[in-house]
């Protein structure tokens, strides 16, 4: 593979894992308002990701899916975007921002078990090592951070504590698990599929929700948290993620999560809410050596994620 399609793939990563880093203080935000239930929240975002992808789609070749992938799509859109979501927008809710960002920060140790026991990825000592000194950066950036929320939840329930690990465990899963599947397919015909899926789970149980909903009662500092949400949140980072996941490791992948509290961290810096100090600059610089760590580690070969889409085939769904 060639150094510009690596660095493709970083930047995808790297993109996409900064745009989730604001998310997490505008779903805590949208998720602090009674206005829209979390399941409400996940089906806004579900249909217009996939409306967004299916429009799409018209200006791109046409390429078809087959019965047999489409089944494994489902079961990647239940086990990547649904389980995640629910059970983030649920958890975010009843956890305190340092509880959050040190629990989403086991994402990667999960990805690599997982990866290496679905995927066959090689467990070595240098991408464990990686993963343990990135993982330690993260926890001395978090606790030598100040943290300041809007929020009134000082003190993390354990429901919510359970279910940020569920969530971490669940997209953990969808990195490790199908990345063969995501290399098959252009991003945009999988992720208009991805999101369909999760439409048709999630809107059962919202739809008598988003048509009673007092669409007049919503602010405009609450619609833009809302664009912000699905324009950003979902169509962009969502579009980012299966980019740097045909390119990139799994593992690798899912280091780019630890950009969340340091994104958080330096927002802090900025605003003159925090200050900088000799632990945080050794905090950042583990966990970017961890991530130099686990790129340079063994990998297992697959197959050049620019082969040609699947063809038109009789039993293949478009």
């Amino acid at each position: 593979m060639s150094t510009s399609a690596k660095w493709a793939g970083h930047l995808a990563a790297g993109s996409a894992y900064m745009i989730f880093g604001f998310n997490i203080i505008v779903c805590k935000a949208l998720t602090a308002s009674p206005l829209i239930s979390a399941q409400g929240l996940f089906t806004i975002r579900a249909f217009f990701a996939a409306a967004g992808f299916w429009l799409l789609s018209l200006f791109l070749p046409r390429e078809r899916m087959t019965w047999r992938d489409l089944l494994q799509t489902a079961l990647a859109s239940f086990v990547g975007l649904y389980l995640p979501q629910m059970t983030f927008l649920v958890a975010i809710g009843m956890t305190t921002p340092v509880d959050t960002s040190i629990v989403t920060a086991t994402t990667p140790i999960f990805t690599m078990f997982i990866a290496a026991v679905v995927l066959k990825e090689p467990l070595t000592w240098k991408k464990m090592g990686g993963v343990a000194l990135s993982f330690a950066g993260i926890v001395m950036l978090i606790l030598n951070s100040v943290h300041v929320t809007g929020s009134a939840v000082t003190v993390s329930r354990p429901l919510g504590i359970a279910l940020m690990i569920a969530n971490c465990f669940f997209f953990a899963s969808y990195l490790g698990a199908f990345r063969p599947l995501i290399a098959r397919y252009s991003v945009v015909t999988f992720m208009k599929w991805m999101f369909t899926c999760s439409l048709l789970m999630a809107l059962p149980g919202s739809a008598k929700e988003l048509l009673h909903l007092p669409y007049a009662e919503l602010s405009g500092a609450y619609l833009r948290e809302l664009a912000y949400l699905v324009v950003c949140a979902t169509l962009m980072a969502y579009f980012l993620i299966p980019v740097g996941q045909k390119i990139l490791r799994p593992t690798v992948v899912s280091m780019y999560s630890y950009l969340q509290p340091l994104i958080a961290s330096a927002m802090g810096i900025w605003l003159g809410m925090d200050t900088v100090s000799w632990q945080k600059i050794l905090a950042a610089t583990a966990v970017f050596t961890g991530v130099v760590l686990v790129n340079r580690s063994r990998a297992r070969e697959f197959p050049a994620p620019d082969a040609e889409p699947a063809a038109a085939q009789p039993g293949k769904t478009s």
